[in-house]
């Protein structure tokens, strides 16, 4: 094992916290994983992507980290940190310059994605990533890179994407709080990219939906690139609190309910079956039919989805996915689910599976709840791979690796 390519990804999520510690393999191109050991604790202490509980934070990121490290007999090192939620912002920004040269360098494009990042994003704002969508030449648009080109006008159509920097500040400093070091924070959906869409899906058309605690995010791919990002505040929470309601049972109790015998979608229930509720005050042994609790879920579920479909054609993509839509998240693992999903959205529809690039204890991680920390690893193995081959004596052979890093985020 060598320690250098050790890395970590932490997914701090509304319900559980997830570390991941594994060994960057493969190249920079091809970048890849293999999973040492994972870490999983409840957690209290955040909501919709921001710290709501510093101390309860700061527990389960302790107990996973260390659940991980004992797993895979190394201690995790600086980490790779997951952000979503609400307090997520996107918008488009054009920028423009003039080409120096012959042809387009390196130079000019880079200048010229520093004049579109250069806009003010209000107080208490802070850029994540900045996502070239397409450059022009000479008003010649489509073009992926420009580098090597002839002409005398270089624009940009740039991709931002800013979070509330009190936000990411709490994040890092429960992480350090907790004894570790934040080395970078990426938006969940693109790292998630990387372990469970195929470059197929991302270039025909896709949405990765994921269906979380407190809330639902989405992402939309298109020729190879993310090009849209929204978030639903209502979720799996939700449909627990629903259950509560209806059925009379407690918090934990429903949560229970939920997991294991609930179903999204009513088609795939048996009409004779019932499931035993369990005994509260004021209430002996009692059961209710499976039609009844898988109504519940698929009520709010289906609102859900509703939304889902809104904000896809607000944003003009409904008609433009040809590869359907891929769940994550731990809504995901919910019978029925898949079926539901592509009734109401009617395109096709996969769970989202962790099994790009990865090796090494991949049947602890083979389930769409984490396709959001295994791909914060694949993230940072990216990053640490990229850092190991660009040295001096290289460099001069990496100028198309680092375009192609640019094109994809």
């Amino acid at each position: 094992m060598k320690r250098d390519r050790l890395v970590t990804g932490l997914d701090l999520g509304s319900t559980r916290t997830c570390a991941i510690i594994g060994e960057a393999t493969g190249d920079v191109r091809v970048p890849g994983i293999r999973v040492l050991g994972v870490g999983i604790a409840r957690n209290q202490g955040v909501r919709r992507g921001m710290v709501r509980d510093v101390e309860e934070t700061v527990r389960a990121i302790g107990l996973a980290v260390k659940d991980a490290e004992r797993m895979a007999g190394v201690q995790a090192g600086p980490m790779t940190i997951g952000l979503a939620g609400e307090h997520v912002q996107t918008r488009r920004e054009s920028g423009l310059a003039s080409v120096t040269g012959q042809e387009i360098s390196r130079a000019d494009v880079a200048r010229v994605d520093e004049v579109a990042k250069a806009v003010t994003l209000g107080p208490d704002r802070e850029l994540l990533h900045h996502i070239p969508q397409e450059y022009k030449v000479d008003g010649q648009g489509g073009i992926a890179d420009p580098t090597g080109m002839t002409g005398l006008r270089l624009e940009v159509d740039m991709y931002l994407v800013s979070v509330q920097a009190t936000a990411a500040q709490n994040l890092r400093r429960a992480v350090e709080r907790a004894g570790y070091r934040a080395h970078e924070q990426v938006l969940e959906p693109l790292a998630a990219s990387l372990a469970v869409l195929t470059a197929e899906e991302r270039e025909l058309g896709c949405c990765l939906l994921d269906l979380g605690g407190w809330s639902t995010t989405m992402a939309v791919f298109h020729d190879g690139k993310i090009r849209h990002f929204a978030s639903v505040k209502f979720a799996g929470h939700h449909v627990t609190s629903d259950l509560v309601q209806g059925l009379a049972v407690s918090q934990a109790d429903a949560e229970r309910l939920k997991e294991r015998s609930g179903v999204a979608f009513p088609p795939l229930v048996d009409p004779d079956q019932s499931v035993d509720l369990p005994s509260a005050p004021g209430h002996g042994a009692r059961s209710v039919k499976q039609e009844l609790l898988a109504h519940i879920i698929h009520q709010r579920l289906d609102e859900i989805l509703g939304l889902v479909q809104q904000e896809l054609e607000r944003a003009g993509w409904a008609q433009k996915l040809p590869a359907g839509v891929i769940l994550t998240g731990g809504g995901a693992h919910l019978t029925g689910m898949v079926e539901l999903t592509r009734d109401v959205l009617a395109l096709p529809v996969r769970p989202g599976l962790p099994e790009r690039g990865i090796t090494g204890l991949v049947d602890s991680v083979h389930a769409p709840r984490y396709a959001v920390p295994v791909g914060l690893a694949l993230w940072a193995a990216r990053q640490r791979l990229h850092g190991v081959s660009s040295g001096a004596s290289v460099d001069r052979l990496l100028g198309p690796v680092r375009r192609w890093l640019q094109d994809f985020f």
